[in-house]
Order: C-alpha cells, then sequence, then structure tokens
C-alpha cells in the first residue's frame, strides 16, 4: 500500500527489548541527532527481531 505509513520506534531509555504490535516497522535506534541510519525490520512469521544497527530486541506481542 502505498499510502500505509510504516511505523517508527526509537530506543530512547536504551532498553534491550521493546514489545511492539506491528512485525514491519523502522527502527531509527534513538531520537535525533542520537539516531542510527534508519532501517526497515520485518520480522516475517517470527515473533522477534533483532536491530543490527543499536541490537535493540523487538519482539511482537498483539
Amino acid at each position: 500500500m502505498a499510502d500505509a505509513a510504516i511505523p517508527k520506534f526509537s530506543n530512547d531509555n536504551g532498553d534491550s527489548e521493546m514489545f511492539i504490535a506491528v512485525r514491519e516497522f523502522e527502527c531509527t535506534g534513538a531520537s535525533a541527532p542520537h539516531d542510527h541510519p534508519h532501517v526497515y525490520l520485518d520480522m516475517g512469521g517470527e515473533d522477534e527481531i533483532i536491530c543490527p544497527y543499536c541490537s535493540t530486541r523487538y519482539r511482537f506481542k498483539a
């Protein structure tokens, strides 16, 4: 969908993991100016994924 917004998550608290309700999203690291390159992550059929830049573990929780 061209008009669907992709959710963005930042980890300003430096938590080791975050629970989110989507499987496709954009990780920004922390808020600017402390962000990392913004990466799109897709869990697919899995329930978790780790950002390759900031090592935050994102866990799916509906």
